[in-house]
């Protein structure tokens, strides 16, 4: 029965015959005798975990990529959205390796295996087949059958990942993922109807990650959708995160690049950073025995109420065709949970552990290092426009909700608004954005409206330090209409049009003047903060929700994200108030769109908006005083008037009014501590203290006078008679 070797195809090539002739071959003297040619090696791939005891295991592949070649040919059993199941063999591929001889073989095979890319539910032997492969013992052929037994019992692994890089890549993972549930899940409780707490939208998540006894305790903040911030021991750096389609993360860390996938087990998280793979355990509790891997319960070892020792087994499981012996890490008393005979999950309870001596039980230590030191992200360009951009694009961030915690985030906003008006109030941050435009779009625009362009901006160029230059808004825009005008037909206008509106957009925004620009950046910062935040004046948060809902229905999205944003209001409202500060502490003057925006602001009742509230009245108020200058002279002369023509006792009743004056005094007296006249010293001390205590009895008030000739004054004070805690 069967084909006979002389008819098959292949043996007969091997042995010079025709391929397809059924001559018989004489393989004891053939005619022509096979010489070897190369060398080859296979390598089975298989579903086992490698770091303990090569543990078969079972679970789904979300990618599997291999990529055969003229000298390497590979097989897999399973593919991208496929699986293994727990009653399968645990292997799953066999790659072969061919060359010229045995070295190029296996350099070829760890070429191959290094570009094999495996993502799934389990472990795979791939990299530490790999790190047998660059063993000298291998490479110069000094191996027995003894030899991988030799290297298990010391504990050779594959080549690990950078703890660091782990910690990180693992961070972000996690925090991620929470970042992504919480959105995911309120969007969904939006669409039903249904209304979370506010509190449940992420923003900072804590992360802990225990790795060879050692935990690390980290804080992830998003500062942008793509720009995250870990925070560990007092240090912290920013990472640059893209979410990829397939659900890993693409990362920017200290100078390069990563692809990054976590998979969440019940005890731990398994991290794979390009080929490698890191595991960091959970807090786990020894007292809960579970099952490491799906399987079934075959039967216990130890009776239910008997004890075990530590490292001794107490129950076997089969996985994939193999039994796996479970052990307890604490000596203890056994009660069982599951019947043998059942079907496991992963992670799952078996049994639980009554502790011998619960004090045996050693946590993890708590890492105390920092952060390794990197280069912040690279801002896209050093320019001044491009300094500007970046800034704005965070200030807005925050308006949208990305905040850090404290006190990384005042220290931050705080650089932020600094660059933000240094770059605004730069003559020369419209030039050097209409190079930029002035270069993408050369050649698409006719030549003799570029030459005139191009000189107006010269002209701006060689004028730019002078006090009275102002940016040729007008003159560009004349350039543009008179060109557009010669212009007979209507498809050449739009063309023309399409090509110069990034000029005339910021010709419009520069229209007046760099000042007008500046005031026009923060009105729009203000406004966005206005948009969220009077949708939640008029009731209790729920049905402010609620009205969102109904006016943005179906899409939710939009309802998200405002109320994500006004999550953070309490860090906003800082924002805000260095804003108008920024904005109006140089120039009390406002103007009628600038007090419009500080008057809604001060339509703000709600509790949590009560400080800015407060500070957009305060300048309102300050707009409709007079000067200061008017009003430092005025209260010189009230003073001045006081003192009778001796100088040396005051007149009440002038010091009186200006007590109880309803116009703002405290920004003029404290020029006056130190005025010329010592009388005067001593009445704008006194007035100061009255005014501000107004409210209170004064007891007492002591003039005196230090060594130095300074004028200090002591007072004691009460609660007024009619206060109930008097």
């Amino acid at each position: 029965m069967g084909v006979p070797l002389h008819r098959m195809k292949d043996i007969r090539l091997l042995y010079g015959e025709p391929p397809w002739a059924d001559a018989p071959i004489c393989f004891e003297s053939p005619n022509s005798v096979p010489v070897p040619r190369g060398h080859v090696i296979a390598a089975r791939i298989t579903s086992e975990n490698p770091d303990e005891g090569f543990k078969p295991s079972s679970g789904t592949v979300q990618e599997l990529n291999f990529r055969s070649n003229k000298n390497v040919w590979g097989y897999f059993s399973v593919a991208a959205a496929g699986g293994l199941h727990e009653f399968a063999d645990s292997q799953f591929g066999h790659c072969f390796s061919w060359g010229e001889n045995r070295e190029e073989a296996i350099s070829n095979l760890v070429v191959a295996l290094k570009e094999l890319s495996i993502r799934g539910d389990f472990r795979t032997t791939v990299e530490y087949l790999i790190r047998l492969l660059e063993t000298e013992s291998f490479q110069h052929n000094e191996i027995d059958t003894s030899w991988l037994d030799h290297l298990i019992a010391e504990k050779v692994q594959a080549e690990k990942l950078d703890t660091m890089l782990g910690v990180v890549c693992g961070a972000l993972n996690v925090a991620d993922a929470a970042f992504r549930t919480c959105m995911d899940d309120f969007l969904r409780a939006l669409e039903r109807g249904q209304v979370l707490p506010a509190a449940s939208l992420l923003n900072i998540v804590d992360v802990e990650l225990v790795s060879e006894s050692i935990k690390y305790a980290l804080k992830v903040a998003r500062q942008s959708p793509t720009t995250y911030v870990i925070i560990m021991n007092d240090t912290h750096i920013e990472i640059d995160v893209h979410r990829l389609n397939d659900g890993g993360l693409l990362l920017s860390y200290d100078g390069s690049s990563y692809t990054t996938y976590m998979k969440e087990e019940p005890d731990r998280y398994r991290v794979t950073v390009g080929n490698k793979t890191c595991d960091f355990a959970k807090e786990n509790d020894p007292t809960m025995l579970r099952s490491p891997s799906a399987g079934k319960l075959l039967q216990y070892t130890v009776d239910d109420g008997g004890h075990v020792c530590v490292g001794h087994s107490y129950a076997e499981i089969e996985v994939m065709k193999m039994v796996v012996t479970l052990t307890v890490e604490e000596s203890g008393i056994i009660r069982y949970v599951k019947r043998p005979g059942t079907l496991l999950e992963a992670g799952c309870v078996v049994a639980k552990l009554e502790l011998d001596d619960p004090t045996k039980v050693h946590p993890a230590q708590l890492y105390t290092g920092g952060l390794p030191p990197q280069q912040p992200l690279p801002i896209l360009g050093g320019k001044l426009h491009q300094v500007f951009h970046n800034v704005l694009e965070n200030l807005w961030n925050i308006m949208s909700g990305y905040c850090l915690p404290e006190p990384y985030f005042s220290a931050k906003v705080k650089e932020w608004i600094r660059q933000l008006m240094k770059t605004l109030r730069d003559p020369s941050l419209p030039l050097l954005e209409l190079q930029d435009i002035m270069t993408s779009i050369s050649g698409r625009i006719p030549l003799s409206v570029e030459k005139s362009i191009r000189k107006v901006m010269a002209q701006y160029a060689s004028n730019i330090t002078s006090v009275l230059c102002q940016f040729p808004s007008q003159q560009i825009a004349s350039i543009l209409d008179s060109h557009a005008a010669t212009l007979q037909r209507k498809a050449d206008r739009e063309v023309f049009f399409m090509n110069t509106q990034s000029i005339v957009q910021l010709v419009q925004r520069y229209r007046s003047g760099i000042r007008g620009h500046m005031k026009s950046v923060v009105l729009d910062l203000l406004r966005r903060y206005l948009q969220v935040e009077t949708q939640f004046q008029q009731a209790h948060c729920d049905k402010c929700v609620i009205s969102l809902r109904e006016q943005h229905m179906p899409d939710m999205t939009p309802v998200l994200e405002c109320i994500f944003s006004h999550a953070q209001v309490a860090k906003k409202n800082v924002l805000v108030t260095m804003l108008i500060d920024q904005l109006c502490g140089r120039d009390p003057t406002l103007t009628d769109e600038l007090m419009a925006i500080l008057s809604e602001l001060t339509q703000l009742s709600k509790t949590e908006h009560s400080r800015v509230a407060l500070r957009a009245r305060q300048v309102l108020i300050a707009s409709h005083l007079p000067s200061y200058e008017l009003r430092h002279n005025q209260v010189e002369s009230i003073f001045l008037s006081a003192i009778d023509m001796y100088g040396h006792q005051f007149c009440p009743e002038n010091l009186k009014k200006l007590i109880l004056s309803e116009t703002t005094i405290f920004d003029v007296l404290p020029t006056f501590f130190y005025h010329s006249n010592q009388v005067v010293r001593m009445a704008a001390l006194e007035v100061y203290v009255r005014r501000a205590y107004i409210a209170y009895e004064l007891n007492s008030l002591q003039h005196r006078q230090l060594t130095d000739g300074t004028c200090v004054v002591e007072f004691q004070f009460m609660l007024p008679s009619s206060h109930p805690n008097r």
